[in-house]
């Protein structure tokens, strides 16, 4: 009797690609050698009996037949890990709150917590986004959310936090996710702007922001403020329309919107992290399970 259907392996395979956009992202986030990966595409698309990807020096981008397979194999991966989960007896229910940085790749947060939400059926969830600062200073003791996800640069100051481990009051946050942080400006803008340098910014509770004036200051660039947004999602919008430039990481980079190149000559920044805050004590065994399925689909 011929097999009917697809490999799991494979399909967790295939989909860590199709969102990463390289067989060597996707390699990373699977944690196999990018033949490995390679061999199990070879072996999909036989299966699927057409081609999934179109392959270029950029990376790989899904066909039509990859996109629809796409689709199928989120719902397939989220029922296997429901199914998993609740034979365990770690099938989740009740209300769980949880607070995020809108920097946390904003075009595809609302699939990843769609993904959750169908892993956990009974499940409520509640998501606020919230400064990152704001997050990490309430971690402790903040009663109005029971999970933090924050953003952090990664500077020669706090490179020795980036540790996992155990998920106590006084243990130090798991990093999920990193990612380049880049001078922005609209696809369509001048590759020599003019200075002072026009800036979007968000308000001074933001660190990325305050980080980013306190850089141009100390390098003595000039710049004025043509624009202030209240969110990355206003951001984006501002940028877009070409009313100024900004930073923003890799993942925040939506379309219209472009890295600036070298000559623009502005400073290079530095890295940033996605930091999972660490359990509280006393917190329920149903809110660290959450964390531990959280940490999974946020990397």
């Amino acid at each position: 009797m011929n097999q009917r259907g697809f490999d799991l392996t494979q399909l967790r395979t295939f989909v860590a690609v199709a969102e990463s956009g390289s067989v060597s992202a996707g390699a990373q986030r699977v944690f196999l050698s990018q033949s490995s990966v390679s061999e199990q595409l070879k072996k999909l698309e036989e299966r699927a009996g057409q081609p999934l990807f179109v392959r270029s020096k950029q990376g790989v981008t899904a066909t039509p037949a990859g996109s629809r397979l796409l689709d199928h194999a989120r719902r397939i991966l989220a029922m296997s890990e429901a199914a998993f989960e609740d034979l365990q007896g770690r099938s989740l229910d009740g209300e769980l709150r949880i607070a995020i940085t809108d920097y946390y790749r904003p075009h595809d947060i609302a699939r990843i917590l769609k993904a959750f939400s169908e892993q956990h059926p009974r499940l409520k969830l509640h998501v606020t986004v919230l400064p990152s600062a704001v997050i990490d200073s309430s971690a402790a003791d903040d009663a109005s959310f029971d999970i933090g996800l924050s953003l952090r640069l990664v500077t020669p100051g706090n490179r020795g936090a980036r540790q996992r481990t155990g998920a106590t009051a006084s243990a130090q946050s798991t990093v999920v996710r990193r990612e380049k942080l880049l001078w922005v400006s609209a696809a369509d803008a001048s590759p020599h702007p003019a200075t002072p340098y026009p800036l979007v910014l968000l308000p001074s509770s933001c660190q990325l922001q305050r980080f980013v004036v306190k850089l141009l200051d100390e390098r003595k660039v000039p710049y004025l403020v043509s624009h202030s947004a209240s969110g990355v999602a206003g951001l984006q919008l501002a940028l877009k329309a070409g009313l100024g430039m900004s930073c923003l990481n890799e993942s925040s980079i939506g379309a219209g919107v472009v890295a600036c190149p070298p000559s623009v000559g502005l400073p290079p920044l530095p890295a940033v992290e996605f930091h999972l805050l660490p359990g509280r004590i006393g917190e329920s065994e149903r809110v660290s399970n959450a964390r531990t399925a959280l940490m999974r689909l946020f990397s």
